[in-house]
Order: C-alpha cells, then structure tokens, then sequence
C-alpha cells in the first residue's frame, strides 16, 4: 500500500495496513533538524512520512495597498477592503514551489495538501484579530461580502492546485479559543458557514478533499463542520478541551483527525517519560480509528533533537505493530 494509499483510505475510513505518520516540523526547526539529521527531508524520509504539506502559490491581498491605508487612517476598514482588489490566482507563474514540492513528494507516492487561507484567520492580517472580532459586529454586512469574494478567489486558487495533482485542499482558518469559540456560533453561522460550504462543495466536484485547520476549543461548531462536508480536522485539539471521548462517540464516522502529538503539553518539554505515556495513550485510543498521527501544530523551538527522534522511533514503531 503506498501512502497516498494509506492516507486516502484512512481519511475515507476504509482499512489500511498501519496508522499513517506525518509532523508539522519546518517551521521552527528547519536548522536544527538539518543540522542533525541532514535535511527536513532526510527525516521525512528515515521516518516514512505518509504526507506533505505545501505551502506557497499566490496570496490573496495586495499588503501594500491596506498598508497605505494604514499609514494614512490608522486602521484598515472592512470597508476599506471592499475598495481593494484580490489578487490574480491564475498567475501560474506563482506555482512553481508548490509545482517542486509536488514533484518530490509524489516520487515518494505522498498524499499531498495544499495550505490555503480560511476566512476569519485570513483578514485577521489585514485588520489584526482585535479589529476583526470587533468588525464581525459593526460591519457584518461588508465581512459577508468579503468572505465571499475570498471563498471565489480559493476556488480559482484550488482548481489550479488540483490540476497540478493536490489530493487536498486545506483551509486554515482559526476559530477556537483555549476554551471556546473566539465568537458566537451565531457569527460562524451567519458569516463563515456559506463560504466555507461553497468552497468544500467546489473542491469535492473537482475530485479532490477538503480539510479544515483550526487550533482551539471548536467543539460548539462540530455538528457544523459535519454539515460542511469536511473531510478531515486538525488538530482536534485535546488540551483545548476536545476531548476523545466527543470525536469518538459523535464524530469518528463522519470525519478524519489530523494530530494527537500535543505541542502545546506534550511534544517538547525533556519530560520523556511522560511522552511516551501520551503517545502511547493516544494510540490506544485512536489506531485502527480515522486518523493520522501528526503534530498538533508545529513543532516548537524549545523542543531538542534528541526528544523529537525519541518521540517518532515511538510513533513509526507503535503506527506499524498490528
């Protein structure tokens, strides 16, 4: 069974001949694990890495232009934004990283997703999180109208991205807290639902799935996000509350989950004895379920090589016993 294999059929929830591996790793210990063990890649390859997470393409805003506004108003508008143009994501030109990425991730037979920006995380960097939750209520109007334009732009950035040869299509887009929703489901439903099913029913068409990142507390929109058709979540994050026991008893034949390696309480800290009870507990729990082992997020500068080879020798040898 090759990984993509593996993976698809994981998410699908068919049986498969062990529990896929993959860790969100680049990000903040691209040096170190170069240093280390020769490359990201190296790692990922001495591991078996069952997929790759790309990165890169076209980015929706014109920054320059909400800067200027910035300098001249002090703050950005959804109103202002209105006013602004998205970017043009049929510029191919834009593609070639994630062209290269594909191309030595599927020698290795790797399912592979692409990363693109959800709705509320991504114009919290055009108007900073604090204005956003804010403008959720004094500019409701103008917010629905730019989730829309932002939900055509990721269909036009999809469709180039399946035509290449993503499996995925991963939207991230932040909506819990440490212990709820940064807002009301009354606001995910009115302002986030639409777009997010007009984009989840899009990629479907074009044969491909859909995935959805967001770190907190989401279990208020859970039911939601069976309703959107979601193929898979990450993180399904425990230490914010979302227990196991809820995906498992609600969830686990309606979606996928992408994690189990806590960043936040787990993966990390030197305590090993208490990583390899996690890890462990983890697996009892979810192997043989819809899931893949992964990091949380990723995985965080304070953590050494020595305690990130520890945890995947564990990982890669709990993920192939029977």
């Amino acid at each position: 069974m090759t990984s993509k294999e593996r993976v698809y059929r994981t998410i699908r929830g068919l049986s498969v001949d062990r529990t896929p591996v993959y860790g969100w790793l680049f990000m903040n210990l691209k040096d170190q694990i170069a240093q280390a063990f020769g490359s990201v890649e190296k790692f990922e390859d001495d591991y078996g890495f069952d997929m790759a997470h790309l990165f890169s393409g076209p980015s929706p805003f014109f920054y320059e232009k909400y800067e200027e506004i910035r300098r001249q108003e002090g703050e950005v508008t959804p109103e202002d934004a209105l006013d602004i143009p998205l970017t043009d994501p049929d510029d191919m030109a834009l593609y070639e990283d994630i062209k290269k990425a594909l191309a030595h991730h599927k020698a290795r037979d790797r399912f592979c997703y692409v990363q693109t920006p959800g709705f509320f995380e991504n114009f919290n960097s055009v108007f900073g999180i604090e204005d956003h939750l804010c403008y959720t209520i004094l500019y409701r109007e103008e917010l629905r109208e730019l989730y829309r334009r932002q939900a055509e732009w990721t269909k036009k950035f999809a469709a180039n991205c399946i035509e290449l040869g993503v499996d995925m299509i991963h939207l991230s887009d932040d909506w819990g807290a440490q212990k709820s929703l940064m807002f009301s489901t009354e606001t995910w439903q009115d302002l986030i639902f639409q777009p997010m099913k007009s984009v989840v029913g899009f990629v479907h068409a074009k044969g491909a799935l859909v995935s959805l990142h967001s770190d907190g507390c989401i279990a208020a929109v859970a039911d939601g996000i069976v309703e959107l058709g979601l193929d898979l979540v990450h993180p399904w994050q425990e230490s914010a509350g979302m227990s196991y026991d809820l995906y498992l008893d609600k969830y686990a034949d309606r979606f996928a989950i992408l994690g189990g390696v806590c960043i936040q309480t787990t993966l990390g800290f030197g305590d090993y004895e208490r990583l390899e009870s996690e890890i462990r507990r983890v697996f009892s729990l979810l192997k043989g379920r819809r899931w893949i082992c992964c990091t949380t997020h990723f995985v965080q500068q304070h953590c050494s090589m020595e305690e990130l080879k520890f945890a995947y020798d564990l990982i890669t040898r709990l993920a192939r016993e029977p």
